[in-house]
């Protein structure tokens, strides 16, 4: 547990894995900030579901930063033109959004900084994941190396610590996690084409990653989806 009071910017993109993040920290007792992005990504229905969870979990603050990721014409999430891939393929898929989780952090460190928050959680994973090379645990590391040279609080002694709690988790253990958390999985959104009422394609690789994680950990799959899964 951590000291009553001490304050946490947690990146909460609506979706399974950053629900469960959240509910850890505060769990351990942070005192929690919320941060979202509106990035150009494909919908909104995600970002909605960000709206809601950052309410029920009662978090202090909860902000969506906007900026527009669609100068990167190479991700299929930042770019309508391109199909998001529903087959399974070796190599990092065309949804990988470049210098994305580096963005993101560093508005997150900015944030930390100006609240005087030492903690940043993420649900960042590593197992159960697209094959994102800013999902490693390496670079995870090297980026709370990096905000530890870059911030004025870190440079007077106040470190900053960058929490990835479920980076080595399968989604199955995720998800069993997050079960005894008490969480309701059927109010996130990880599909990369959700509609937009945020009832999940099934087809995409977030999708298939989130089934069979439910799958994995013996668990009813509570995902709204478009049409019935044969």
């Amino acid at each position: 547990m951590t000291e009553l009071g001490e304050k946490a910017v947690v990146l909460l993109s609506g979706g399974l894995d950053s629900i469960t993040a959240l509910a850890i920290a505060q769990e351990q007792g942070y005192q929690c900030y919320a941060l979202s992005f509106r990035y150009g990504q494909r919908h909104s229905a995600e970002l909605n579901a960000a709206s809601r969870i950052a309410e029920q979990a009662g978090v202090l603050e909860h902000r969506i930063f906007n900026l527009d990721l669609s100068l990167f014409h190479s991700s299929a999430l930042t770019n309508h033109e391109l199909p998001v891939p529903e087959a399974e393929k070796p190599g990092i898929p065309p949804t990988y959004v470049p210098a994305r989780n580096t963005i993101f952090l560093s508005v997150a460190m900015g944030w930390a900084e100006v609240l005087a928050a030492r903690h940043i959680f993420t649900g960042v994973n590593a197992v159960d994941y697209s094959g994102y090379p800013d999902c490693r645990p390496e670079f995870m590391a090297a980026f709370q190396d990096m905000a530890n040279l870059a911030t004025k609080e870190a440079v007077e002694g106040r470190h900053i610590t960058l929490h990835s709690p479920l980076i080595s988790w399968s989604k199955a253990r995720i998800i069993q996690r997050g079960q005894q958390l008490g969480l309701d999985y059927a109010e996130t959104v990880s599909c990369y084409q959700a509609d937009a009422n945020g009832l999940a394609c099934g087809r995409c690789d977030s999708c298939r990653l989130r089934r069979e994680g439910f799958n994995e950990a013996k668990l009813p799959d509570p995902t709204r989806y478009q049409l019935p899964l044969s």
